[in-house]
């Protein structure tokens, strides 16, 4: 019995999947990708003979059935998944199928489609003073939020948001987020196809205009959200720096100046 490894192929540049998970393509005996979101040219460095299959239009039994079955005769199995196995990529119910049938695993994680996203835009997600913290989350769609995750009550934190699968659900992000307290004017950006080479939508506006502006741009599928206090710093006429490269701030590879002296 063979190995079955999931394989983050990250955002959409084939280019950003890890050397780890590029090795890992490159030895696969087969390889099952989810075509709807992976782009074929992350398969570029599959070996000759590798068997391959597209995902997209397969069930949940399907798929671990498949990868149970190329197990039974290919030492390394690879399921290349976009951004990271353990984000929104149903990981732990293809797991389960192949623990019961004996099928070792493994997880390559790669790059999210938020960190890609936030490059893209050459925004951070984090600032010192402003913000900490990075909520990774979704709007209520199909599928419903657990108690306690409603959007409007992580949103009371006021700190980054990045919302997956909501690009459709826009009116309600901003519904959402004007009850927690946000102002209509608070600044959004939203990316479609991070990193995706050719393909890449980087759109900005605010609460109050981001839905029509993703219209007009016929935004409407793989894209992300982010909201945050941090957007749009760059232009700020003055922020708080981070203590680490202060002068001033003694750690253990620097001894501290005090301002106007040498020491």
């Amino acid at each position: 019995m063979g190995k079955v490894w999931f394989v983050g192929a990250g955002p959409g540049d084939p280019d950003l999947i890890t050397v780890k998970g590029r090795n890992m393509v490159s030895k696969a005996g087969a390889i099952l990708y989810a075509g709807s979101l992976v782009s074929e040219a992350a398969l570029r460095w599959a070996p000759l003979g590798c068997e391959i299959a597209d995902s997209k239009d397969m069930t949940l039994e399907e798929i671990t059935d498949w990868l149970v079955a190329k197990a039974r005769v290919h030492e390394l199995v690879v399921r290349l998944q976009t951004g990271d196995p353990s984000l929104y990529g149903a990981l732990i119910e293809m797991a389960r199928p192949l623990d019961g049938a004996g099928v070792e695993i493994g997880v390559v994680p790669g790059v999210s489609s938020a960190m890609a996203s936030a490059a893209a835009a050459v925004e951070s997600l984090t600032l010192p003073e402003v913000t900490q913290t990075v909520i990774l989350t979704r709007v209520e769609g199909r599928t419903p939020m657990p108690e306690g995750e409603s959007l409007e009550a992580l949103a009371r934190h006021q700190c980054t948001l990045c919302l997956f699968l909501s690009v459709g659900l826009l009116g309600k992000v901003r519904e959402d987020l004007l009850a927690a307290g946000w102002r209509e004017d608070a600044p959004v950006l939203v990316v479609q196809k991070a990193s995706w080479p050719g393909e890449e939508k980087i759109l900005r506006g605010t609460l109050g205009d981001i839905r029509e502006r993703c219209r007009a741009e016929k935004i409407r599928s793989q894209a992300m959200i982010i909201v945050s206090p941090t957007l749009g710093a760059r232009s700020w006429p003055s922020m708080k720096k981070s203590k680490l490269y202060d002068s001033s701030f003694t750690h253990r590879f620097r001894l501290g100046r005090k301002p106007g002296g040498s020491d």
